[in-house]
């Protein structure tokens, strides 16, 4: 059977403009997974990604809020990342047991909390990038950096919109990929790499340690891609296809992306950093590792022929 990985945008899980509820996120989730349900019944086994970036920021929110209103001990980044993997993945389970149940498919579903090696001096440490919690305006991000010293970055889809950015080191290998691989092997859905995984390092002694950072989670999720041989990746976002000279008069959509003119439209910074670019360049790295199809769409068009970007080599 082929194995494919389908990574869902931790915006297609919480919208930007709504509060966090869990009735907006199960109802978003019911909407997302409904289209996996096509892979599903052309025979793939999948591995399901996720992204965490409104609900990290989210737990780290409440961390602050915890710390200053009731005096209760902060809790680092990295267990952040693993409540968020936790919290996401079980509702994620749950609700495909719903659809998959809608469908009449028999499948079991396995959530697997993923560590995710990094290089402790990689130079994403000194130039945070990484988009994470809820959208605010200028002002408001001014007085949380001069509050609590947090680092913002401008959100390309709002004309006055910021969010804090964290470190987003590249990911060297997902540790738990061997036992990911024998679960899908086995027929099952993994839902793994969630929030691009709990970022970790080994130190001086060998030890596995925590790393202060936000994975990118297609970035993790084509590194896995490539280590378990999956045949097609799919990223599902909030926009239709990648596009050149986004929301600019000249703007072009692009249907097909070759690696050649991907890597020359990176080169010119056509696409968002902290954004559109990570996609494009984890596309990129899985089609250059062996990958047949990458693919970057909206999540209601993932059924659809030839629907969104695909890259090929």
């Amino acid at each position: 059977m082929k194995k494919a990985i389908v990574a869902l945008g931790g915006n297609a899980l919480l919208r930007g403009d709504q509060l966090g509820t869990i009735e907006e996120q199960e109802q978003n989730s019911k909407t997302t997974l409904e289209n996996v349900i096509s892979l599903i019944k052309a025979g793939y086994n999948i591995v399901i990604t996720h992204g965490n970036g409104p609900q990290v920021g989210n737990i780290l929110m409440r961390n602050d809020a915890g710390e200053e209103l009731y005096n209760i001990a902060q809790m680092p980044l990295d267990v952040c990342v693993a409540d968020s993997q936790g919290g996401i993945g079980y509702m994620l389970e749950r609700i495909l047991r719903i659809v998959l149940k809608e469908h009449n498919i028999n499948k079991e579903i396995v959530t697997l909390v993923t560590t995710v090696e990094v290089d402790i001096n990689d130079e994403a440490f000194k130039n945070p990038t990484k988009r994470v919690g809820k959208i605010y305006n200028k002002a408001q991000a001014d007085k949380l950096t001069a509050d609590k010293g947090w680092v913002f970055k401008s959100d390309p889809k709002l004309p006055d919109g910021w969010r804090r950015a964290v470190p987003s080191p590249q990911p060297i290998k997902v540790m738990n990929s061997p036992v990911i691989n024998q679960l899908l092997e086995a027929g099952n859905i993994v839902i793994a790499v969630g929030g691009g995984g709990v970022p970790v390092y080994y130190d001086e002694n060998g030890n596995v340690r925590p790393a202060e950072a936000v994975i990118d989670k297609d970035r993790a999720s084509a590194v896995l891609a490539a280590e378990i041989k999956a045949d097609e990746f799919y990223i599902l976002t909030d926009v239709s296809n990648v596009y050149i000279n986004y929301k600019q008069p000249n703007e072009i959509k692009l249907e097909t992306l070759t690696v050649a003119d991907a890597k020359k439209y990176l080169a010119e910074g056509m696409f968002g950093e902290g954004s559109m670019a990570p996609k494009v360049e984890a596309c990129l790295k899985f089609v250059e590792n062996g990958g047949k199809k990458a693919i970057i769409t909206e999540a209601t068009q993932l059924s659809g022929e030839n629907s969104g970007t695909q890259i090929i080599p």
